[in-house]
């Protein structure tokens, strides 16, 4: 029952912030309830500390004693949600399929698959030495097993 109202309200919350979407949450032990958030642009802490009165407000702490955490999904992990690629196009993704592992520019996202396109050394067709030639690949969302944004230090 009380995991059935924290949903009505995430929906409430998300139906006004079209923007923002949840990654995951749970709810365990003594009603410990953890969420975690992402957006079509970058999470702030106070988009958390907004979902967060939310709840707070909508939830009678006389019936229902609670502990709440919302937080933002993490600039290095990978990506669970396809809606989360958007944001991203223009950055270097790490993407791991069954096949192969490749690292390179998002350049498109459509609601079937990413590409991906990188720049690569190969033997030139005639004579000696390289040449640098500019390499595509769409990845659909099904094959890839793992995706991040590859952060540059």
């Amino acid at each position: 029952m009380f995991e059935l109202k924290i949903k009505k309200l995430m929906s409430d919350f998300l139906n006004e912030r079209p923007d923002i979407f949840i990654i995951d949450y749970s709810i365990v032990n003594d009603n410990e309830i953890e969420i975690i958030i992402d957006g079509d642009n970058d999470i702030t802490v106070n988009d958390c500390i907004s979902l967060s009165r939310y709840l707070e407000s909508h939830i009678d702490r006389n019936l229902n004693d609670f502990s709440l955490n919302v937080k933002s999904f993490g600039a290095t992990k990978p990506f669970i949600l396809s809606r989360q690629y958007y944001k991203h196009k223009g950055r270097t993704l790490s993407v791991m399929t069954n096949e192969k592992k490749y690292l390179g520019k998002l350049i498109d996202v459509n609601d079937k698959n990413i590409v991906l396109s990188w720049q690569e050394r190969q033997p030139k067709p005639v004579g000696k030495g390289k040449i640098t030639v500019t390499k595509e690949i769409d990845i659909n969302f099904n094959k890839i097993k793992e995706a991040k944004v590859k952060i540059k230090y």
